[in-house]
């Protein structure tokens, strides 16, 4: 008999600066992120968004220091997910997210369907 799915932390990797020049964009790009990590919470898992997780220290410390911060810590938090989701369209950072989630020995998700049910 095969075991039950156990609950994984799966980093929502997509876009949210590419194709986001504008605030606006940008705001679109980061709740479509949240909608699939709501997706991904009703598959029983627990969804975990780099740019929701990084965007508030950066608010704190200053525009100036997005890239350093950005980068650093959400490829930290990549390293402590089991699994990833790509979805969206094309953005070096979610693929930066894929290749160091999947390196680690992470399952990589293309589809909320692809997600086993816990």
């Amino acid at each position: 008999m095969a075991a039950a799915p156990r609950q994984l932390v799966i980093m929502i990797a997509g876009p949210y600066t590419s194709g986001g020049a504008t605030a606006a964009q940008r705001a679109a790009n980061l709740r479509f992120l949240n909608e699939v990590a709501l997706a991904v919470w009703e598959r029983g898992h627990v969804p975990l968004i780099g740019v929701n997780a990084v965007k508030p220290i950066i608010e704190v410390a200053g525009a100036h220091r997005y890239d350093e911060l950005m980068m650093s810590i959400w490829l930290a938090l990549a390293d402590r997910c089991d699994a990833v989701l790509r979805v969206g369209g094309s953005s070096k950072g979610a693929d930066d997210e894929v290749a160091r989630i999947a390196a680690g020995g992470g399952r990589v998700f293309r589809g909320v369907d692809e997600i086993p049910k816990v």
